[in-house]
């Protein structure tokens, strides 16, 4: 009983893939033939009955004459949907290939505040590497924070929900130590990519500066990149000159100067067989992901599995029973055979 009910109700059926949707509009049409039968019985002659004095008493069989209609119709509903064919489809996805290692390191100094991209350097840096990231399928990523200081925040993996929240929770000041350590966030990417077996290993480094701290010199660092294998693409960002940052006590627009080390940028991806990009926009800095993005792809192939599998069977047993069910009451009192 159970299992009759479950197939009733409204969550089952809802859930359920339809090879002939448009049918189950044809279940509207069962009241209607009905309706058409009882104006069709109006039109026939009647038959004259003579019945005694008084009034007859009201049975109360006389409403069991509309079962057979009921089952009838509830007959030729479910037949309706086993025509339409309910189905559910199971589809299982296998990889194949070989994909790429990747990090991610991001300048999140004091000067990222800047707004020459909206709403700031650091905040248009992540939104567009979170749309990066979601152009990469089978490819694992690792996120390297640096300021004055450089941090591992995610290792190489494939969550990229992860990836995503670490990426959000990127802000200004979360390294106490402010400046530039462009060679300390290298040193800490070829670590992480160092022992990866991938068949393509890249770092991606955004800064805005030039490097000002750490102990690791940053063209050593991509040296280093290079003899591990590892290709190396430099992203600056911002303008040169007066850029607005922030506002002053009286509400003002505040103007500072900045300054990007565009040469130590370029020597820093030829020395890892990379390129160096600048963007100076939020437009630029989108067109620089995407051609990363068609630069670095991956060797990745998708197999799909469909199993489909029928459920109109139940519905059209219960189809078959209710006529049964029907036929059967044709010859009882139940039916009516003055408007049959």
């Amino acid at each position: 009983m159970n299992d009759l009910f479950n197939l009733l109700r409204y969550a089952t059926l809802a859930s359920y893939q339809w090879q002939h949707p448009k049918l189950l509009l044809l279940i509207g049409a069962v009241p209607l033939l009905f309706l058409l039968r009882r104006l069709l019985a109006r039109r026939r002659p009647r038959v004259g009955v003579a019945f005694g004095p008084g009034e007859g008493g009201r049975d109360w069989t006389a409403a069991l004459r509309f079962v057979p209609d009921v089952l009838l119709g509830f007959a030729l509903a479910f037949a309706i949907v086993a025509v339409a064919r309910p189905q559910r489809t199971d589809e299982r996805v296998e990889q194949s290939g070989r994909g790429i290692d990747i990090v991610l390191a991001l300048d999140v100094s004091g000067s990222m505040e800047i707004q020459d991209l909206r709403p700031n350097r650091l905040e248009a840096a992540k939104r567009i590497a979170t749309d990066f990231l979601k152009s990469r399928v089978g490819d694992r990523l690792a996120l390297v924070a640096f300021a004055g200081d450089a941090y591992s925040l995610a290792p190489l993996t494939t969550d990229y929900d992860l990836l995503r929240e670490n990426l959000a929770g990127l802000r200004i000041g979360m390294i106490a130590n402010d400046g530039t350590a462009i060679g300390s966030a290298l040193g800490v990417a070829v670590n992480r990519l160092r022992e990866s077996t991938a068949r393509s290993r890249v770092c991606i480094l955004l800064s805005d500066g030039e490097s000002n701290a750490g102990s690791l010199d940053p063209l050593l660092a991509a040296q280093l990149a290079h003899a591990f294998g590892i290709r190396l693409y430099t992203i600056g960002l911002g303008k040169d000159g007066f850029v607005p940052y922030g506002q002053d006590d009286n509400g003002k627009t505040r103007y500072v100067q900045t300054r990007l080390d565009e040469t130590t940028m370029r020597e820093l991806a030829a020395a890892a067989d990379g390129q160096f990009f600048r963007a100076t926009d939020n437009g630029a800095l989108r067109a620089v992901f995407s051609q990363i993005n068609r630069l670095e792809k991956s060797e990745i192939k998708q197999l799909r599995f469909r199993n489909t599998k029928d459920f109109y069977r139940p519905y059209l047993w219960l189809s078959i029973g209710l006529w049964l069910a029907w036929l059967a009451l044709k010859s009882t009192f139940l039916s009516n055979p003055l408007e049959d």
